[in-house]
């Protein structure tokens, strides 16, 4: 029976974790160019369970036959599929329709550069023309920090990441696309960043200016997967009660027989 209390537990906690990553997606449904994570179960290994020195085979260990201890989370994942691009028409704001992401120089508390890779294209430009997102990190072209004049009256932005000020050529928006996205990690805010054995490729892409790509959530799905959840986990408290009441019967219930 406490074997049965513990196979509940796991499967309580498998859901809660579960949970979590949809209660993160649906937190993250209107957030520009998020993408969303989604989660695999599995079970423990199986091991073989014996019947131990009853009479009915001379007090002799007998096998009985395989058995799960439980569920637990199997492996993390996001979705990369492309999300909706929406209309702003604001200038810096840019929306990758394809593979790719885009390259950007953050800086921490230390002062400390790395750079980082996402999909959220809502820039602006600073007083002194360069472009940056909301916490003031650079986005980079081809030559570095991508910097327009602060004086032109029109900026165009092509498909293929040209920049241009007044008709005359800038830079290049740096785009990275990497051939196995396994080998990229949260960074936070919306960022990734490469691990040892990733490698840059060049991503199929084109750029839409004025758009921004909205998140991939889709929050009818997680809605249901999220009362799925619920009502599993219900399930699992169910039989911890029943497992207690089994406890009780068995301590105060059946020592009195006789």
């Amino acid at each position: 029976m406490t074997r049965g209390l513990y196979t509940a537990y796991t499967g309580m906690y498998n859901e809660q974790k579960r949970l979590d990553i949809i209660s993160n997606n649906l937190a993250n449904s209107a957030t520009i160019g998020y993408k969303e994570e989604q989660v695999t179960s599995q079970a423990f290994k199986e091991m073989l369970t014996y019947k131990i020195r009853d009479r009915s085979n001379g007090f002799v260990d007998e096998p009985v036959g395989n058995m799960s201890l439980g569920v637990k989370i199997g492996e993390t994942y996001t979705n990369w599929d492309q999300g909706s691009l929406r209309q702003t028409e604001n200038t810096y704001d840019i929306a990758i329709q394809g593979k790719g992401f885009f390259t950007v120089r953050t800086t921490n508390a230390k002062g400390e550069d790395k750079t980082c890779y996402t999909r959220n294209g809502c820039f602006t430009a600073t007083k002194d023309g360069f472009i940056v997102d909301s916490d003031g990190n650079h986005l980079q072209g081809e030559g570095g920090d991508l910097q327009v004049p602060t004086d032109a009256a029109r900026i165009v932005i092509d498909q293929d990441g040209a920049v241009y000020a007044d008709n005359v050529y800038v830079d290049t928006i740096k785009i990275t696309d990497f051939e196995d996205y396994n080998y990229l990690k949260q960074y936070g805010d919306n960022f990734w960043e490469t691990v040892d054995g990733a490698t840059a490729v060049e991503g199929s892409y084109s750029l839409q200016q004025g758009y921004t790509e909205q998140s991939n959530v889709n929050v009818i799905d997680q809605m249901v997967d999220m009362i799925t959840i619920t009502r599993a986990y219900e399930a699992g408290q169910k039989m911890v009660q029943t497992q207690d009441s089994l406890l009780n019967r068995s301590v105060n219930d059946v020592g009195k027989v006789g």
